[in-house]
């Protein structure tokens, strides 16, 4: 264990057994003038005005098909496109941001005029290729960018405590799409009112660029000032919260993340759970107007599957903190495809009260996803190049939101609802196999430890 004091500033690098370093003894307010809360509060602003996510478009799809008399199949290549240059965009955002040619205040800003530009497309352009060339990849790219650098903000503020927080952070964009199902819900046409979508829009730019104005990144390995890294000493809460879910060994860079088989099992998982969350959502309305519900059921149901969403974010990521995050991720796999099972049960016995059940869990579990993953990223690669490597492992995301978006197409086009739900269910059932085995890489396992058969006493004396 070495310390290295820096004289001209209050801080110190302490360096642990397995050799990582941790900056110590500036707290955040020494950094930025202002506690670290304020990140999170700021990161949830910029996630919330991005709203402009599947929920939000699913909320006003048939809004849109009737105004735009654009098809079933015409919505979901939409959100197709959408997903896809949102996943994509992780990846390359994380790459900037790190290197410090996109600072933060930069990548929320070209966001949010990705965003606003999307939602004027959204709501102005009739014909269905523009649309996708417009809101899918414009406003794609503009959710990427401000949800790459809001959810990595806050988890880097918060190494030792992070599944609550990021978590809070992934609620943003479910909690702002209830709004347009609500409006969806009482009726109002949004698809007919194109100036109201091209206000939020520009709402949503405004509030976007406003929270990102102050955003900022800590010093690389930089630690809170009052948990000893060393000795994991603190408050009882974050004592539990790094027992279960102790710090990466050391800080990997994208090179030797990508040489463990931890990365891709995490990739694997994240396929799975992802192509079930888009799926559930994309699906929930069209099924429910074929199994005969009314407007106003399908409705309450889509705006329970956002709030619950946003939940599930929130409530998996302080869960995780007290139980782990593999064990939480567990728990949301089995949910979620148990989930599915129910909302297909619902519809054969045109049940409403347990559509909105089973949707509303549904939701629970497709939240928690991204803020588990997240988090699990920098507790077993670090945060000095988290954003980088989830980037990299939101590409999973990306594949999952093509395949989900294909099937809800051909679902929509051939209306084989049982098949569709038993599939997506069997997978989010399997998709807990793969998450049994994500432990944090360079640690040794407690249970294959072997005591020394000569210990120090012994040794001496026979000398």
């Amino acid at each position: 264990m070495t310390t290295t004091h820096y004289p001209s500033v209050p801080c110190r690098e302490v360096t642990d057994r397995k050799g990582r370093v941790y900056r110590v003894g500036e707290s955040d307010v020494d950094l930025m003038s202002r506690t670290r809360t304020s990140m999170v509060v700021l990161s949830w602003l910029g996630m919330t005005g991005i709203s402009s996510a599947e929920l939000a478009f699913a909320s006003a799809g048939g809004a849109l098909h009737e105004a735009h008399a654009w098809s079933g199949g015409h919505i979901f290549r939409l959100l197709g496109v959408w997903v896809f240059f949102q996943a994509a965009t992780a990846y390359p955002a994380g790459l900037l941001r790190e290197s410090g040619r996109l600072p933060a205040r930069a990548a929320t800003a070209c966001g949010a005029a990705g965003a606003l530009l999307g939602f004027l497309w959204q709501a102005f352009v009739p014909d269905a290729a523009v649309a996708q060339a417009g809101f899918g990849v414009l406003g794609g790219i503009g959710a990427g960018l401000v949800q790459a650098t809001c959810l990595n903000t806050a988890g880097k503020w918060y190494p030792e405590r992070k599944g609550f927080r990021t978590g809070l952070v992934s609620a943003g964009p479910a909690l702002g799409s209830v709004p347009f199902a609500v409006l969806v819900a009482s009726g109002l046409d949004l698809g007919g009112h194109p100036a109201v979508l091209a206000a939020v829009g520009t709402g949503l730019c405004l509030v976007v660029a406003a929270a990102g104005r102050s955003l900022v990144d800590p010093p690389k390995n930089w630690w809170p000032a009052d948990v000893d890294p060393l000795r994991m000493t603190g408050e009882a809460k974050t004592r539990r919260a790094l027992l279960k879910n102790p710090p990466a060994v050391r800080q990997y860079t994208v090179r030797e993340a990508v040489r463990t088989p931890v990365l891709w099992m995490m990739w694997l998982c994240l396929l799975c759970t992802a192509g079930v969350a888009v799926h559930g959502v994309a699906v929930l309305v069209p099924f429910g107007h074929r199994s005969g519900f009314a407007d106003g059921s399908v409705a309450t149901a889509l705006a329970l599957t956002a709030v619950a969403y946003g939940t599930g974010s929130a409530v998996a990521g302080w869960v995780s903190d007290r139980w782990g995050r593999r064990t939480t991720l567990i728990g949301v796999c089995i949910v979620l495809g148990t989930a599915q099972f129910g909302v297909l049960v619902s519809g054969q016995a045109g049940s409403a009260p347990l559509l909105l059940l089973c949707s509303a869990v549904s939701g629970l579990g497709g939240g928690a996803v991204l803020p588990l993953f997240a988090a699990m990223t920098a507790d077993h690669f670090g945060e000095n190049h988290n954003a980088t490597i989830h980037g990299l492992l939101h590409g999973s995301a990306l594949i999952a939101g093509l395949a989900a978006s294909g099937v809800a197409a051909l679902v929509a086009g051939a209306w084989d609802y049982h098949g569709a739900f038993v599939l997506a269910g069997s997978v989010g059932l399997a998709s807990a196999v793969p998450a049994l085995f994500l432990k944090s890489p360079g640690r040794p396992n407690a249970r294959r430890i072997v005591p020394n058969p000569h210990p120090l006493g012994e040794e001496m004396s026979l000398t």
